[in-house]
């Protein structure tokens, strides 16, 4: 038996001691070719015993290290290595995630010779100090330009910097582009590149695989597999998908149709995955359904077919996925379907792998020449027959269980739960909570109060549980109002006493007329009520005393100006008179009251504020002034008996002078503030 081209170009230069970069196609025994350097410089009681080696040579702590970039192709190097070191009795351990640490712990206290290990559970190991690195004497990367992506170069570096600076790197792979050779030079001392291939063997892929491409539909899609995988000759078969998703779904359609499939991707256990990449190597399952997670490394014997079931990403993806099948000089086929979608992302690969593809023949499932190229028989549906159901299944294998330690195969995984037989029996009765609002149970009538208790007799229980339970009113209350003036309208309100009838409905506080500023000129609010009807309906009303609220100024505030008044027969509800707040300076506003007359606020002016006296004359109603935007003329306005107020206007530089009279009883007049001088505005009887 003859070694592989890479194997014999490379064990010479690996077998000296020398930093290794090997470049080979998929299925070409890379694998042994830096397994058997690896082997041999490591120190085993068997070499010792030979005078080989001194026996303080001999520890426990690792001598190699493999690093490999996924679960699966860890088991299965860690497998190849275990078969050729088994005559020198090399202890390997695989150490990878979703499985338990204690297994791996122990298995290191009792010693290891190589260690094969992805990188995550590796660091976690060593940054809990159950992992010695330090006698390492040589590294491998295996898939090299995935272990230097970007993903892992971060984990792959702290890996080496825990290494000895004087070790042996070796770095193998499929595909080995430019920028990832750069990278690795700087782990390297003057590393050796070989780039092995056979002297017939053209092509980025292997001579024995043929290609076949196809665009497909992608509702086609499922009924074309199922034909291609009944072809004639056709052994153990692969099919890959871009996503999870798809994956999961292809196995449950081919499931379906009869075909004994497993799946393998990401969302699964690591114990579903060991499961189903089992049943595939022993026969009980001839097809599986995987993501790009078993595209590298994982070597199959008898796998005949490689099926992209969507197109890949990029040349590098297609050359792996390729080369699943037609490995170790074995012949196979690769069938390629291209979505309409997919065409540009095609064509790339297709120009950087220099295929004959550039336009897929546009294909159905019932396209003669599909059962041409493929030699499927006429006739072929997309249901297996019954005849040809001979696999065991994914069943028949057993589930191992790995002790999980996260993802959706682990703790992420909900618990079963357990059948109604094994629950044990409740022992007590369980409590039933009661809702109570305001410490009465809910359909239940309020607690009564004592003298009620003692005058009325007790209802029966039945009667009270029927009773619907009556809501709180709640009683909303002016901000301005006093509390002593709650408290009496809440007295009024609880007196049994009946009210004796008025005539006349009381009337609230007589609306204050509602002042429009304009800019040039205002138009006259005329008043709602005269003073005669206020005086009136002050009479009939009850007493509510409004507190008096005090002005702000912001220099100087002007002295509050006395005001007498004389109240009705009856006690009235006498409105607060407010000040004005002025900015620089406050008028000293005087006002005397006559009798039975109202208070007379002040109004705010924007710069100067004219001298107002005010006259009152016998039944003549207030007339307000108005704003002017230069100057305000001289506008005596005399009221004739039963007016309606006339409202002022601010003026903007000047006011003038506006003398209004005033009758008895009249409805207060607001005061204004002014900007920067208050003038004095007496207010005369």
């Amino acid at each position: 038996m003859s070694p592989f081209p890479i194997q014999e170009m490379t064990l010479p230069v690996a077998l000296s001691g020398t930093d290794v970069i090997g470049q080979a196609k998929t299925g070409t025994g890379k694998t042994l070719g830096f397994g058997l350097p690896l082997l041999e410089r490591v120190t085993v009681p068997a070499d010792v015993e030979a005078g080989r080696a001194k026996p303080e040579q001999l520890t426990d702590a690792p001598q190699a290290l493999v690093v490999v970039p996924t679960r699966e192709l860890c088991t299965q190097v860690t497998n190849d290595l275990l078969t050729a070191g088994k005559v020198r009795n090399v202890r390997v351990l695989a150490i990878y995630g979703g499985r338990a640490y204690e297994p791996q712990v122990e298995a290191l206290k009792k010693g290891v010779d190589v260690i094969v290990g992805t990188p995550g559970r590796l660091l976690d190991l060593a940054g809990q100090r159950k992992l010695d690195l330090s006698h390492v004497k040589a590294l491998v990367l295996d898939e090299a330009d995935e272990m230097l992506d970007l993903g892992f170069l971060p984990d792959v570096e702290k890996i080496i910097n825990m290494l000895p600076a004087k070790r042996q790197t070796m770095l193998f792979s499929a595909t080995m582009p430019g920028a990832v050779i750069g990278l690795a030079r700087r782990y390297m001392s003057q590393p050796t590149h070989i780039r092995a291939t056979a002297p017939d063997d053209e092509g980025a892929t292997v001579a024995n695989i043929t290609q076949h491409v196809y665009r497909a539909h992608s509702m086609d899609k499922p009924e074309m597999v199922s034909r291609i995988l009944q072809a004639n000759g056709r052994g153990l078969a692969m099919i890959f998908c871009r996503t999870k998703r798809t994956a999961a779904d292809i196995a449950e359609q081919l499931e379906r149709r009869g075909f004994a499939s497993g799946a393998v991707h990401g969302d699964l256990g690591q114990g579903a995955r060991e499961q189903a990449l089992r049943a595939f190597r022993n026969g009980k399952v001839d097809v599986l359904v995987c993501t790009d997670v078993a595209a590298r490394g994982i070597d199959v014997e008898g796998v005949t077919h490689v099926i992209n079931y969507q197109s890949p990403e990029d040349e590098k993806t297609f050359l792996h996925r390729v080369g699943r099948t037609g490995r170790a000089g074995n012949k196979g086929t690769a069938v390629t379907l291209v979505d309409w979608d997919d065409i540009p992302r095609w064509q790339l690969i297709n120009k950087a792998l220099e295929l004959d593809f550039h336009e897929p023949v546009e294909t159905y499932s019932t396209s003669p020449h599909l059962f041409a190229d493929l030699d499927i028989p006429e006739g072929t549906k997309g249901v297996l027959p019954r005849a040809e159901r001979t696999r065991a299944g994914l069943g028949a294998e057993e589930l191992e269980d790995l002790g999980e330690t996260g993802g959706r195969g682990g703790r992420g995984r909900k618990a079963q739960a357990a059948p109604a037989e094994e629950r044990p029996a409740r022992t007590r009765t369980p409590r039933q909570r009661r809702r109570t609002r305001g410490g009465t149970a809910l359909g239940e009538a309020p607690a009564a109060s004592t003298a009620e208790a003692t005058e009325a007799p007790a209802a029966p229980a039945d009667e009270q549980s029927a009773a619907p339970r009556t809501p709180r009113r709640r009683r909303r209350t002016r901000a301005g109002a006093s509390s002593e003036a709650a408290a009496a309208v809440a007295t009024a309100e609880a007196a049994p006493a009946p009210v004796a009838p008025v005539e006349e409905s009381p009337v609230e506080e007589a609306p204050k007329p509602r002042r429009r500023r304009t800019a040039k000129k205002a138009v006259e609010a005329p008043a709602v009520e005269t003073a005669e009807a206020v005086v009136e309906s002050i009479e009939a009303a009850e007493p509510v005393a409004e507190p008096k609220p005090r002005r702000r100024t912001v220099k100087k505030a002007a002295p509050a100006a006395e005001a007498v008044v004389e109240t009705v027969e009856a006690p009235e509800a006498t409105e607060a008179k407010p000040r004005r707040r002025t900015v620089k300076k406050a008028a000293q506003a005087p006002v005397e009251a006559v009798a039975e007359e109202a208070p007379k606020p002040r109004r705010r002016t924007t710069k100067k504020a004219a001298e107002a006296p005010v006259e009152a004359a016998t039944e003549e109603a207030p007339k307000p002034r108005r704003r002017t935007t230069k100057k305000a003329a001289e506008a005596p306005v005399e009221a004739a008996t039963e007016e309606a107020p006339k409202p002022r206007r601010r003026t903007t530089k000047k006011a003038a002078e506006a003398p209004v009279e005033t009758v008895m009883d009249e409805v207060p007049r607001p005061r204004r503030r002014t900007t920067k001088k208050a003038v004095a505005a007496p207010a005369e009887s």
